[in-house]
């Protein structure tokens, strides 16, 4: 008997009033064209610009079956959210991906095709091998994002061609797992998520992606994340 399969996209969300709207609108247009079943669990984290307000009105539009509310109160980070998303996903798939149209949601048919082909726990839209592209970013970025990865290949030998980008696709149970399993924060917790699928022996497949910057409002890369990157960094080195 086929498996029944639906599909919970995690839109953890801070600022992202302007943005929301419109992945929305192609989360919708890209899941339901290839009647999939899904629903989209926005977790905003008091944002101050009006986030949820707007996130309230779509789920007017599109129905409280398909648009799930779940906020929180301030910010709490990245990890912290998608534990409370898992909570409510009634899903038995997760896509993760940003809410700030860098994740193009048209690519989402090409992990559920990818991840059915291989019977994979995990696929991870990549931007480095197979044809994925970034844009956007000056060299200045190109080459911090290019050489963290690079650093991360040599080091800890991940089975993967892109660590730090944040556009996958789950088994539930599996990300319920590795949720538990990660110790890291903010960007690291992506990069820790593949090492520990890589420990535990989960299977990884890789869909080529284009990856563009936001378009609305700023971007949350800063000096202070280049430093936690690299301690995340050096802490998985010595742990794995």
């Amino acid at each position: 008997m086929a498996e029944k399969r639906k599909y919970s996209v995690l839109l953890p969300t801070y600022n992202e009033r302007e943005n929301l709207p419109l992945i929305v609108w192609l989360i919708v247009k890209y899941m339901g064209e290839s009647d999939y079943d899904y629903e989209i669990i926005i977790i905003d984290d008091g944002s101050p610009d009006g986030t949820l307000e707007a996130a309230q009105q779509l789920e007017k539009i599109y129905g409280s079956d398909k648009i799930v509310l779940r906020p929180r109160p301030r910010k709490l980070g990245l990890g912290t959210a998608y534990i409370h998303g898992i909570k409510h996903a009634t899903g038995n798939f997760i896509f993760l991906m940003d809410a700030d149209l860098s994740h193009h949601p048209k690519f989402m048919p090409e992990f559920i095709r990818k991840q059915k082909e291989g019977n994979y726990d995990l696929i991870s839209g990549t931007r480095y091998a197979g044809g994925g592209s970034v844009y956007g970013w000056d060299l200045k970025r190109k080459l911090i994002s290019r050489g963290a990865n690079y650093l991360t290949q040599i080091l800890l030998r991940p089975g993967a061609s892109d660590l730090t980008g944040s556009f996958r696709l789950y088994r539930k149970e599996v990300l319920e797992k590795l949720v538990q399993s990660c110790m890291a924060k903010g960007y690291v917790f992506q990069m820790e998520m593949i090492i520990r699928a890589r420990q535990l022996q989960y299977s990884i497949g890789e869909v080529p992606i284009s990856f563009v910057d936001r378009v609305y409002g700023e971007s949350k890369l800063g000096g202070s994340e280049i430093v936690a990157f690299a301690k995340g960094l050096l802490y998985l080195f010595a742990t794995t």
